[in-house]
């Protein structure tokens, strides 16, 4: 004779409380309130700067290596339009008003600044080390120039200590515009970014913001390895890289003895730096800089 099927009460509103307090307890957590993605927001881009422009007619500051972000008044997001997930303390202090920056903590220490703003939970006592470097008022009226005046007046009515502003200052010749690229670059900064003072807030890549740096960056992706030889016999010689417009080479330089052990997938996204393209489009002297990271 087959055994009746066991039967289990009802649930009952006393007994489900518990379970429905807990999941409200949850979602009140700063990191479980998570926003929807949002499409890229329209931000300027920078374009290339000669070494020989005359920047007078611009503001011009460093080039921080920090993970840019967007601040539309409610929701700190990366440039994808994925939700960056900060703790509600590090949002709070933020103004009503639009903000472009980039979230950062030091000179080259982007690897570092990439890991703590993309982990979920955040860490409230990593992100004691970031700051929220703002550049632009998005959609703000008038010229650079009175926004580069709000926007310092925003920071110091915060009175946040993460919440700062990136120095602008003025330069009269290419002169002293190489001169204080040197300076950046040998104190281990990415370069210089150049504002055109009189500009009204644009989208897209526009002249009017300029990047100058000893070297450019691009991005490819790994499709295989070559073996090393000598010294890196058994190890990674060269990462066999592919740029978006399928043109493949190679990069040795910038690896380390880790990355040869173990280097980054087949189908990873890099960063590399070159200092030209050749004739056909291959980047000259390509160095392994980072692992493109997600947002």
């Amino acid at each position: 004779m087959r055994p009746s099927p066991r039967r289990f009460p009802a649930p009952t509103l006393a007994g489900l409380r518990p379970l429905l307090l807990c999941g409200l307890l949850l979602t009140n957590l700063p990191w479980a309130q998570a926003e929807a993605p949002s499409p890229p927001p329209p931000l300027l881009l920078a374009e290339t700067a000669s070494s020989q422009l005359d920047p007078a007619p611009y503001w011009v500051s460093e080039k921080l290596d920090g993970v840019r972000a967007f601040w539309d008044g409610r929701v700190l997001r990366f440039r994808s339009g994925n939700p960056v997930p900060a703790p509600a303390w590090f949002t709070a202090a933020l103004p009503a008003q639009p903000l472009d920056g980039e979230l950062w903590i030091a000179r080259e220490r982007f690897d570092q600044v990439s890991g703590i703003v993309r982990s979920n939970p955040p860490n409230d006592r990593d992100w004691k080390q970031v700051r929220y470097m703002v550049f632009e008022l998005p959609n703000a009226p008038g010229s650079f120039a009175d926004r580069n005046a709000r926007m310092r007046t925003l920071v110091e009515r915060a009175h946040a200590p993460w919440l700062q502003m990136v120095p602008q200052f003025r330069v009269p010749n290419s002169a002293a515009l190489k001169q204080h690229l040197d300076k950046i670059v040998k104190q281990g900064g990415e370069g210089l970014m150049l504002h055109r003072a009189d500009a009204p807030y644009q989208t897209g890549r526009q002249d009017v913001l300029l990047k100058l740096k000893p070297w450019q960056d691009a991005e490819a992706t790994v499709i295989g390895y070559t073996p090393g030889k000598g010294k890196y016999a058994g190890l990674t010689g060269a990462l066999n890289m592919q740029m978006p417009d399928g043109k493949t080479f190679r990069i040795g330089s910038g690896l380390s003895d880790a990355l040869r052990r173990n280097p980054p997938p087949i189908g990873t996204l890099i960063t590399y730096r070159y200092q030209a393209l050749t004739p056909s489009g291959i980047p000259r002297f390509a160095r392994y800089l980072r692992v493109r990271a997600p947002e």
